[in-house]
């Protein structure tokens, strides 16, 4: 691997969107229907050169963002799942410990026999890059090819990982001590996604664009639906986006994510459901509520509006 040095970010290349226009009709072309909001972020974080922090509940379409803008640009979609405990070997690079003490022990039985290689060139091989293992961070920087990285709920992990993450975003660049430093030869383009699960800091936040992704308005409910879910009628789509906003007003543990509404939409068209009401929808509120006191409270609120 070279080592790359030099101040400065590097060129963020040519714009990959001609315009808002293009982000939001491009990003329906792959099936992801944004509003003014995600279109305009996505846009300025092409123009800006800016990492785009996600926030907002699960089961909105943050991550799917991310994978939708790779799919429209051509990039290669490189993604770091987020967890407590996730350290600097798994998100950026580790040593192949196993490999490299195999080729220790086999430089020590070439030493019995003839004259094996020093000490000084053992270390030099060992710590090569055949023995490098590249994780998620590490493996976009040192990418040649158009990169979207997807940092995805990065609210679960500690705050020196966070410090981590921070500072190869602001630099793109790698050092490591038997290597070198690694620069990247282009600017990723990088989606960070949170479920709010803790307050992250404020030196990430002045890093990124902001972007807060909600519950869809009753229309874009409605045409997901109808773009996601083959063979659903006009009528039962707008029926069960008005049923699933109305359980979202409701004080339920878990509120019906987007892809849970999807899931219901398929079960019902799987069923043969052609037109459904809050009192028929009582009977497949499993696959949209997923706590029996949730079920139980919608349930109740269903049959009481149905009788109003």
């Amino acid at each position: 691997m070279s080592a790359m040095t030099g101040l400065g970010l590097p060129e963020a290349g040519p714009p990959r969107f001609e315009g808002l226009d293009a982000v939001r009709t491009g990003l329906a072309g792959v099936g992801y229907l944004a509003d003014e909001s995600i279109s305009g972020v996505v846009y300025l974080a092409d123009r800006l050169a800016k990492p785009v922090l996600v926030e907002g509940p699960a089961g909105t379409g943050k991550t799917q963002l991310a994978k939708s803008v790779a799919e429209l640009t051509g990039a290669r979609l490189i993604r770091l799942q987020c967890y407590e405990g996730l350290d600097e070997s798994k998100a950026l690079y580790e040593w192949n410990y196993r490999k490299q003490l195999l080729r220790i022990q086999a430089g020590e039985h070439g030493k019995g026999e003839t004259e094996g290689p020093s000490w000084q060139e053992l270390e030099e091989d060992i710590f090569s890059e055949d023995f490098l293992l590249t994780r998620p961070l590490l493996e976009a920087i040192r990418a040649t090819e158009p990169v979207v990285l997807l940092v995805d709920e990065v609210d679960r992990v500690e705050l020196e990982t966070e410090a981590l993450l921070l500072e190869i975003l602001s630099e793109y660049q790698v050092s490591i001590p038997e290597l070198g430093t690694v620069r990247a030869t282009q600017l990723p383009m990088v989606f960070l996604t949170s479920n709010n699960t803790r307050e992250l800091s404020e030196a990430l936040k002045r890093r990124c664009l902001y972007l807060h992704i909600d519950y869809p308005d009753l229309e874009r409910e409605r045409e997901i639906v109808k773009a996601k879910v083959p063979g659903i009628g006009e009528e039962l789509a707008d029926q069960v986006a008005r049923i699933v906003r109305s359980l979202r007003t409701l004080e339920l543990r878990k509120a019906p994510s987007v892809s849970e509404t999807l899931d219901w939409a398929r079960t019902l068209v799987l069923l043969g459901v052609q037109t459904i009401d809050a009192a028929g929808a009582k009977d497949t509120l499993h696959i949209l509520l997923k706590y029996q006191a949730d079920i139980e409270r919608a349930t109740k609120e269903l049959l009481s509006a149905s009788s109003a």
